[in-house]
Parts: C-alpha cells; sequence; structure tokens
C-alpha cells in the first residue's frame, strides 16, 4: 500500500473514497473526469488510478486484519492504544480503524477499563453541565500534581491545588484543564502545554490511577 499525497483542497477522505469507489462499479459508473471532480481533485486519469487502487487494497487489508482479531481479546497494547488516543480527543472510529477493531469493541473496551466518557461538543465544552463518571474514576481527594479527569470540561486535568470549602461541604480544587494543542512552531517559545486554569469540587473529578498500570502517557 503506497501513501497517497495530499493537498489540502483534496477530499481523500475515506467516507469521500468509498463512495467515489462505489460510483465507479456500479452498473452505470461515473466518468473518470466526474470521479476527479468529486474527490476535488486535478483531472488526471494516472494519479485517479493510484488513488483508488490504494484505497482498495487498503480497504482490504483492514477486513483482513480485523478478520483476524475477531474473537480475540484485547491486548495490553491495544487497551494502553486505546486509552491514549481517546484521552488524546481521537473519535472512536480513529482508534477502531488503527487497531483494526470494530467500533463497538474498542467503545466496551473503554467502558470496561473505566475511561471516563467524553460527551457530544453539544452537550459540553461550557462547564454548565458534568459528564457521567465510571465506578473506577469516583474519589474525593487528589494529590497536588496528579493528573485528573474534569468531568465538567470533558478533558484531563492537573491538580494545583485543593482546600475544603464549607459551602459546597468537599474539597474544591484549583485545576489547570489540559487542551491538545500543538506547540511546533517558536512562536510559542517555551510554552509545552495549552490549557486554562478554572475550579472544581472534588465530586467533578475523576482519578486515573486505576490506568496507571496500563503505563499509558496523558
Amino acid at each position: 500500500m503506497r501513501t497517497i499525497r495530499k493537498k489540502s483542497h483534496e477530499k481523500l477522505d475515506d467516507a469521500n473514497l468509498k463512495r467515489v469507489l462505489e460510483c465507479l462499479n456500479q452498473d452505470n459508473p461515473i466518468t473518470k473526469k466526474e470521479a476527479c471532480n468529486m474527490l476535488n481533485i486535478t483531472y488526471n486519469t494516472t494519479r485517479l488510478n493510484s488513488i483508488m487502487s490504494d484505497f482498495d487494497d487498503t480497504m482490504k487489508f483492514r477486513e483482513v486484519r480485523k478478520a483476524q482479531n475477531r474473537g480475540k481479546k484485547a491486548t495490553d497494547y491495544e487497551i494502553k492504544q486505546a486509552i491514549e488516543m481517546f484521552l488524546q480527543e481521537q473519535p472512536v472510529s480513529s482508534i477502531a480503524q488503527a487497531l483494526y477493531r470494530s467500533t463497538t469493541f474498542v467503545s466496551n473496551l473503554l467502558e470496561r477499563v473505566g475511561v471516563p466518557e467524553k460527551r457530544p461538543s453539544t452537550e459540553s465544552g461550557n462547564g454548565a453541565k458534568v459528564g457521567y463518571l465510571p465506578d473506577q474514576c469516583v474519589s474525593d481527594d487528589f494529590d497536588i500534581g496528579e493528573k485528573v479527569w474534569s468531568a465538567r470540561y470533558d478533558l484531563p486535568a492537573r491538580i494545583v491545588k485543593g482546600e475544603f470549602d464549607p459551602r459546597y461541604d468537599c474539597k474544591v480544587y484549583h485545576i489547570y484543564v489540559i487542551e491538545l494543542t500543538n506547540f511546533d512552531t517558536e512562536y510559542f517559545g517555551h510554552i509545552k502545554e495549552g490549557g486554562y486554569h478554572a475550579h472544581q469540587c472534588s465530586y467533578d473529578l475523576g482519578s486515573l490511577r486505576h490506568l496507571n498500570k496500563y503505563d499509558i502517557n496523558i
């Protein structure tokens, strides 16, 4: 399988490639010029054939690997990869594709090991509501510097400090919510981590200690 170079304006995502491949293979197939238009690439039959051939090979390879994995338990490597990718805001569909597993398998795996739920963006992000925390995540005491899960923001966070607040009858923690950010450019200088400060009650924070046995990098 070759790696096809993709330009920013080209529509070479799996869903669109699958649609074009189906249109090319149907009883009344589209023309190659129409296929190029659908992919938003310059009309070039040689490149079109290369793209479609590579995609077809990739799909067949994925099906073979998924068939080989069917019925097998998740390996420690798969569990580690699934957890890390999920905490790095990768969708379950992308994790399943990377592991050659079904989305159902990955969803069940994440639920079984106690990975916190990440709600759709329409239900989270403003901090007004709080997501669900698995039983494994429930804790009311955290250490300074500890990585936790913010059920209010659906993101990992780091504990800055905490103290008991009688208004809420629990500890309230000052946290730094960690956002996935690209700091490869020199513009950011010494900054290595993106995010923002917030305060949350202990019952809105989830422990990630139970995931340490998988040696994950949060």
